[in-house]
């Protein structure tokens, strides 16, 4: 599984500059922010999630190389919006929070969709490394 780990990272290394960019900040919204609100059990879920993904895609990587199939690691996050989807009348938009909620969900949602392309190009052939 190690080397599963340092393929997916250097995989991501690989990957053009504006992809790093948005890598960047979905990895800011979900790992680095949420540090500032880790009292709240919403900021705890969004960090668990973030790394059960990782890990998922750590799997994806060893059973199938860094293909489009990668996508698949989101899935995760489906339930991650409905479940924060609540969360956002108890934080209005004006606060910290509320605004990290909100710009989290719209980033999560924007690479669910992005990641439902992906593998559905996986599962009509494409199936090569991306890197």
């Amino acid at each position: 599984m190690l080397r599963a780990f340092i393929s997916f990272n250097l995989g991501l290394l690989k990957m053009s500059s504006g992809v790093k960019v948005w890598l960047l900040a979905l990895m800011t919204a979900n790992m680095v922010v949420p540090l500032g609100f880790i009292s709240t059990t919403e900021a705890r879920v969004v960090i668990l999630t973030f790394l059960a993904s990782a890990m998922l895609m750590t799997a994806l990587t060893a059973w199938g190389g860094f293909t489009r199939l990668l996508g698949l690691g989101h899935i995760l996050w489906v339930p991650l919006l409905v479940y924060l989807w609540p969360s956002l009348q108890d934080y209005p938009s004006d606060t910290g929070i509320g605004l990290w909620l909100r710009v989290l969900m719209v980033l999560n949602a924007i690479s669910i969709g992005i990641d439902a392309l992906d593998v559905g190009r996986f599962l009509r052939g494409d199936r090569g490394e991306l890197v």
